[in-house]
């Protein structure tokens, strides 16, 4: 009996020894953790009062307030750099006092170099200067930097550049036109700025999580991962910690703009900020189509603009005869899946066989930009599925072509096809129907929600999710009459004026004008 009371007293020793030794690791780590928060706070407003210095001293030198844009891109030729260029072009217009500056990652390119392209590829033109600072490490939000972890790493890299962009000018207002959520509370909190963001895409979505959750493989979800139900889990649990902090930074815009229905829901769902979030198509360039009439084709006449390509058509028989182009405009990234058109594509010369009106009279023309060597990349690898599936003869490649070139294509086109999963929206797809080209887009996002849809209880074009359905619904099209092509034809652009450049500008500048008053004042 003593000595199990021996025990026990020796026990409580040792416990209260444990305890008082905890007790005084804890103290000494309270102290210095609250130390190091006041630092780091004290840090913080010494950066936020030389930064509100540095926009102070350059208003005073620029006689007026200044906005930027965040476009690392800027000189690629994508919808985004379309949004980016109409913008500046609007505000311009709007606000003559107002300077306007471009974060750009571009390397190697003068900024009338940029300003150069954006006219040959987009038809726009500013109507004042505008200030490029140049960003020395764009590589910092490349993908190629993150094989693992992309989400996290870009994200991560985008603040660093952020950082450099907000040191380099300190602007009033600014707006982030390219997706960089992450920024939006650097320059908020820090810059002291008003900040906007234009949102193409959610980078991050329930549809990622599902599938993720499902397992399905998906060039963001690779092979090793889907297969793997442990890597799945952790996967998802992944990106739903991602997703709380990705609404978080979000949510520090004062006006948040998205491209459409799609964005919409889940940017509310992330962000969580319905007060201040608009749907505001971005602009399509649907004028400088307009002005081509809508004939009905003739199936007996050769199309000139074969003719000054070059292309001959089969005069050997009856049926259609004439040339067909199916016609794909779009960046050379992943996402695009220009591999899904090929192999469509392929399967449809295989249902055509080799008699009048087969394989001879169709073209695949793949129109879009290269942003770096990665998309320059993927273009020889799109190159060699052409060679390996004996197509490469019918499949034509036109990279960063000016705006007259492509509107050529979009006109002498039968079809223009779109292959993305859950495009945001589809600003190509808009193109080609003001185009009087008949569109077959992906079953999802934006064409299924905003832009393919029935315009006054008629057809405005095809959706597909396959290769099977895509090589069917493009062999459909091509057995349509010329008549019954030109009533879709047009029916798809009657409904596109609700796309144009026009509409956008308006439909920016309202979402805008709270902030650029009080630029003003």
């Amino acid at each position: 009996m003593a000595e199990h009371e021996h025990h026990h007293h020796h026990f409580s020793l040792c416990f209260c020894d444990l305890m008082r030794l905890l007790w005084s690791l804890v103290v000494p780590c309270a102290y210095l953790s609250l130390l190091l928060t006041l630092v780091l706070l004290l840090l913080l407003l010494g950066l936020r009062v030389w930064l509100h210095g540095r926009r102070k001293a350059r208003r005073a030198q620029d006689g007026g307030p200044s906005v930027a844009f965040f476009h690392p891109y800027c000189n690629a030729g994508g919808g985004g750099e379309r949004v980016l260029w109409c913008s500046l072009r609007a505000l311009m217009n709007r606000y003559p006092g107002v300077s306007f500056v471009v974060y750009t990652g571009d390397q190697g390119v003068t900024g009338e170099q940029i300003l150069e392209g954006a006219r040959q590829r987009f038809n726009i033109t500013l109507p004042r200067p505008v200030t490029f600072i140049f960003l020395r490490h764009r590589v910092l939000v490349e993908a190629a930097s993150y094989p693992h972890f992309t989400l996290l790493g870009q994200s991560a890299g985008s603040m660093f550049l952020g950082w450099e962009a907000l040191t380099a000018f300190v602007p009033d207002l600014y707006v982030d036109s390219m997706g960089y959520a992450f920024i939006l509370p650097i320059f908020r909190y820090l810059g002291g700025c008003m900040v906007a963001s234009y949102v193409h895409y959610p980078t991050v979505s329930t549809d990622m999580l599902s599938v993720v959750r499902e397992r399905n493989p998906r060039f963001n979800n690779s092979d090793i991962i889907s297969r793997n139900p442990v890597l799945s889990a952790l996967k998802v649990v992944y990106y739903c910690c991602f997703a709380l902090l990705y609404g978080l930074a979000g949510s520090c815009s004062d006006v948040i703009m998205v491209n459409s229905t799609w964005t919409l829901g889940h940017i509310l769902a992330l962000w969580r900020s319905p007060s201040r979030t608009s749907v505001v198509y971005p602009p399509c360039d649907v004028r400088a189509f307009l002005d081509v009439p809508l004939e009905e084709e003739d199936e007996d006449d050769v199309e000139e603009g074969w003719e000054e390509l070059g292309q001959e058509e089969d005069e050997s028989g009856g049926g259609d005869r004439k040339c067909h182009s199916v016609v794909s405009v779009g960046q050379f990234r992943p996402e695009k899946d220009h591999q899904l058109q090929i192999r469509a594509f392929h399967k449809l010369l295989d249902r055509k066989g080799d008699g009048p009106g087969g394989r001879e009279s169709l073209r695949l023309v793949l129109i879009g930009g290269c942003r770096n060597q990665e998309d320059e990349d993927r273009v020889l690898m799109l190159r060699g599925l052409c060679q390996e599936l004996g197509v490469a003869d019918r499949v034509d490649f036109k990279l960063n072509i000016p705006f007259e070139e492509l509107k050529r294509e979009l006109v002498d086109a039968t079809i223009g096809l779109h292959t993305m999963w859950n495009e945001h929206f589809g600003i190509g797809v808009v193109e080609c129907m003001a185009a009087g080209t008949i569109v077959l887009a992906h079953k999802s996002g934006g064409p299924k929600l905003d832009i393919v849809v029935p315009h006054e209880g008629r057809q405005t074009g095809f959706l597909a999710d396959s290769e099977d359905s895509y090589a069917a619904a493009m062999e459909s099209i091509l057995a349509l009459s010329p008549s019954a092509r030109l009533e879709i034809r047009r029916s798809a652009r009657d409904s596109v004026s609700r796309f144009s450049v026009q509409e956008f500008e308006a439909c920016f500048l309202s979402a805008t004008e709270s902030l650029m008053s009080k630029l003003e004042r």
